[in-house]
C-alpha cells in the first residue's frame, strides 16, 4: 500500500503515517524512494497492540523471533563480496542451493541464494521451494527475488592444454574433474549438461573430495589437482583460468517476509542499489544485474 492508502486503512492522517515512519514503529520499505507497506505486516503490526483485558498473557503467542543473520546455499563471488562491504552483518553460509532452502524452511537463515535449474519446464528455482516448502504448517510465507544472470561453464587450466571445446571433451581427453557437493545447484547443472551430451558423471575422472565453493573450485585448478569443472566465469577470470561458457542461469534470492524488513536484510537490498555494487558487477565476468529486484514468486 501507498503512504495514502495505508492512511486510509488504518483511518489515520497521512501525516501521522510519515511521523511513524520516522519513529520506524511501522513496517515500511523503500523502492526506488517512494514508501510501501505490505499489507500483511500492517496487519500483523495492529495486531500486536490488540489489548485482551481478559486473558492472561501467557495465553497470547509470542512474536516469532528472526532468524540468524545469515545468508545461506549457494556460495556466489559476488554476493561474498556484498556481505562484506554492506555493513549488513550478514555472514555467508555456503552449502549448496538445496541446502539453504532447508535451512531457511527451518528458521536457520534469514535469507538462501539459489540457482537451481528445472529442466523439466527450463525454469530456475521456483518449483523447488515449493516442493520444500509443501507441508509447512501454516505455510511458508516467502518471497523469491532475482539477484543477477550468471554464466555458467567449465573452468579450465591456464591456456587449456587439454584443447577442451565442449563437454564431451572431459572423457574423450581423460579430463581430471572436480565437481561441486551433491546439494550445490552447479552439481544439479552439471549432471543435466552431461546428460544432454549423453554422458553421467560416472564416465567421468572425477576428484574425490568435491568442491564446497566457487572458489575452493578454481583454486584446486590452479593447483594442479584437476584440469576443470563447473562454475561461474568470474572464478576463472580472478585465478587467470580459461573458460568455455556453457549456459546462461538466474540465481536468486530466497527470504521469508517476517526477516524482510530485519535491519542486516534491509541494509543489503539497500546496498545492492548502490552505484558501488554496480561497478563490481560490471568489473566481475559473467553477471548480469539488470533484472535485480523482479519478484519471481510470492508465496501466501
Amino acid at each position: 500500500m501507498t503512504t495514502r492508502e495505508v492512511a486510509e486503512y488504518l483511518r489515520i492522517k497521512e501525516r501521522k503515517v510519515y511521523d511513524l515512519v520516522r519513529l520506524k514503529r511501522i513496517p515500511c520499505t523503500r523502492v526506488t524512494g517512494k514508501l510501501l507497506f505490505p499489507k500483511n505486516l500492517i496487519d500483523e503490526w495492529v495486531g500486536q497492540g490488540t489489548a485482551f483485558p481478559d486473558l492472561k498473557p501467557a495465553v497470547l503467542a509470542p512474536a516469532p523471533a528472526p532468524a540468524p543473520a545469515i545468508v545461506a546455499g549457494s556460495h556466489d563471488p559476488l554476493l561474498d563480496w556484498c556481505l562484506r562491504e554492506s555493513g549488513s552483518g550478514l555472514a555467508m553460509m555456503p552449502g549448496g542451493s538445496l541446502d539453504g532452502v532447508r535451512r531457511l524452511v527451518d528458521a536457520e537463515a534469514m535469507l538462501a541464494g539459489m540457482h537451481v535449474f528445472e529442466p523439466e519446464t527450463a525454469t530456475y528455482n521456483q518449483h523447488t521451494v515449493e516442493e520444500a516448502c509443501h507441508g509447512v504448517p501454516g505455510g511458508l510465507d516467502t518471497v523469491l527475488i532475482e539477484w543477477a544472470w550468471r554464466q555458467q561453464g567449465l573452468i579450465l587450466t591456464a591456456g587449456n592444454p587439454l584443447a577442451i571445446k565442449q563437454i564431451s571433451d572431459l572423457r574423450d581427453k581423460k579430463a581430471r574433474v572436480i565437481v561441486r557437493q551433491p546439494d550445490a545447484g552447479s552439481r544439479i547443472l552439471f549432471r543435466h549438461l552431461l546428460a544432454q551430451a549423453g554422458m553421467v558423471e560416472e564416465d567421468l575422472d572425477i576428484f574425490d573430495a568435491p568442491a564446497r565453493s566457487e572458489t575452493d573450485l578454481g583454486l584446486a585448478i590452479v593447483d594442479g589437482k584437476v584440469d576443470a569443472g563447473l562454475a561461474v566465469e568470474t572464478v576463472a577470470r580472478q585465478y587467470r583460468l580459461d573458460f568455455l561458457g556453457l549456459h546462461r542461469e538466474r540465481y536468486d534470492l530466497l527470504i521469508r517476509r517476517r526477516d524482510y524488513f530485519e535491519p542486516p536484510v534491509q541494509r543489503l537490498l539497500q546496498f545492492f542499489a548502490t552505484e558501488a555494487f554496480r561497478a563490481k558487477a560490471s568489473e566481475m565476468a559473467g553477471y548480469d544485474v539488470s533484472g535485480l529486484g523482479r519478484v519471481i514468486a510470492n508465496a501466501a
